[in-house]
């Protein structure tokens, strides 16, 4: 019997991994931009120049009122990039490559202890300069206490939590508080 049921559920699991292919592409697929920015880039499509400008004209008024209304907001790679790193710790659903692509992703940061605090059971918080807060949630003792102006390097581990080294010593499991 076990065997039968085997011989069923190989070609089961390959139906199913065919399946979910095309969604996992179409994950990658970018975001759709804008109605704003779709209707700009139409200007350039219009041959007759005189129409062309008017078009940018009237399509870019209505760009900067989007943006003086906060109904659109622009920003840049590199900005893109501060703002991924001040999030790392934090779980977030895929926002569309809002702060940019999945090739982006922030595994790893290094980061300096600006505050260290210790709760009943021995474990830490820890506040960094950016004013992240990460806490313990494991057991490991550290021989050396860590001390305001650490570094400390972070990077991602398994369901959810982190890996942290504190100037290279041993490594502690944390998560993200704020």
């Amino acid at each position: 019997m076990p065997q039968q049921i085997s011989r069923f559920a190989a070609p089961l699991v390959l139906v199913s991994m065919l399946v979910a292919a095309p969604a996992t592409a179409k994950d990658k697929e970018p975001p759709a931009r804008p109605a704003q920015i779709q209707e700009l880039y139409a200007c350039r499509d219009i041959a007759d120049p005189t129409a062309r400008l008017a078009c940018f004209d009237r399509e870019v008024g209505e760009l900067s009122q989007a943006d003086q209304a906060r109904e659109i907001v622009f920003t840049d790679k590199e900005t893109a990039k501060k703002t991924r790193r001040g999030l790392f710790g934090f779980s977030f659903p895929k926002l569309g490559g809002i702060f940019g692509g999945d090739d982006d992703e922030i595994k790893e940061i290094d980061t300096v202890i600006r505050s260290v605090s210790v709760d009943r059971s021995g474990k830490y918080t820890l506040v960094m300069e950016d004013d992240a807060v990460w806490t313990q949630i494991d057991t490991t003792a550290l021989p050396r206490q860590p001390k305001p102006g650490q570094k400390i390097h972070i990077k991602t581990a398994t369901m959810g939590s982190y890996f942290a080294t504190i100037e290279g010593g041993r490594a502690i499991r944390l998560k993200r508080d704020r």
